[in-house]
């Protein structure tokens, strides 16, 4: 019996080794068909001008800011109004001008866990362990007839998420996400889709998310990501009450507001069997 127990501990220690191979080698795999680790650490910063379309005609321009390691600024801008939600690195921030307000205030605890999201710069998947997380392979699965290679990553704070990874190109084109706010589990599940290269790195330029199961979802597209735009740290700091919040749209940005111009295309890798804009993110 004895001899019976340490054979099935042993295989289990090889099926654990197995499957953490495994999920390491589909990062690498994904990190090559995106342009490379090199290539991806080479951008500082980006830059994205798109639209958000909330459903039922609702829509706005969304600008959205990111700074290495991890600092994101995230503006919506409707009807002239633009709201903010910031993350310096340290703490997160709005201003949601919607009802007279003017000044900065902190996030709330689950609008600060989904900001922390957005601000990891690379994603949770890169450099997982020296963030803390946890990544193993639970086996395939499919999303819209695709397959995928599913990856379990446990982050350092509790929180779950499930990649899909395309079998052929190892870019992820769902993400299921279980968020847990003083305790309690909240699912959200996001499609990537129309992936185009920016600055040599290929990048998802549409997105859809939701609650998990819910047929209704909010999508982004963006028109332009700019790579290693010069952004200083105090544009994510939380402004003095009373200072000026938010700068005025410039270029591009002042076009979006009004029509936003068409992304030229550029050769993207096969990332669906299917059009990924059927249904991005």
């Amino acid at each position: 019996m004895r001899r019976v127990l340490l054979g099935m501990l042993g295989l289990a220690l090889c099926a654990a080794s197995a499957s953490a191979q495994t999920a390491d080698e589909i990062i690498s795999k994904y990190l090559k068909t995106i342009g490379g680790i090199e290539q991806l650490q080479a951008i500082k910063s980006t830059r994205s001008v798109g639209r958000f379309n909330g459903g039922g005609g609702f829509e706005a321009v969304l600008t959205e800011e990111h700074k290495r390691p991890n600092m994101v600024r995230e503006e919506f801008s409707l009807q002239g109004l633009t709201g903010v939600n910031a993350y310096d690195g340290h703490g997160g921030w709005k201003i949601e001008p919607w009802g007279g307000k003017k000044d900065a205030e902190p996030l709330g605890e689950e609008e600060l866990k989904s900001i922390l999201e957005d601000a990891d710069f690379d994603g949770p998947l890169i450099n997982y362990q020296a963030k803390g997380n946890q990544v193993e392979y639970v086996g395939l699965d499919q999303f819209e007839g695709t397959d995928t290679y599913k990856l379990k990553v446990t982050q350092k704070n509790g929180d779950e998420r499930y990649y899909f990874m395309d079998t052929d190109t190892y870019v992820p084109i769902k993400i299921e996400i279980k968020r847990f706010v003083r305790g309690a589990p909240q699912e959200y599940e996001i499609s990537l889709g129309d992936y185009k290269q920016v600055a040599g790195v290929y990048m998802p330029f549409s997105l859809e998310s939701g609650p998990k199961g819910s047929q209704n979802r909010s999508k982004v597209t963006w028109e332009k990501i700019e790579a290693n735009v010069p952004l200083g740290d105090n544009r994510f700091a939380q402004p003095v009450p009373g200072a000026a919040t938010a700068r005025q749209p410039q270029g591009d940005e002042q076009d979006a507001a009004q029509k936003l111009p068409k992304t030229e295309d550029k050769k993207q890798p096969p990332t669906r069997k299917e059009p990924p804009t059927k249904k991005p993110r």
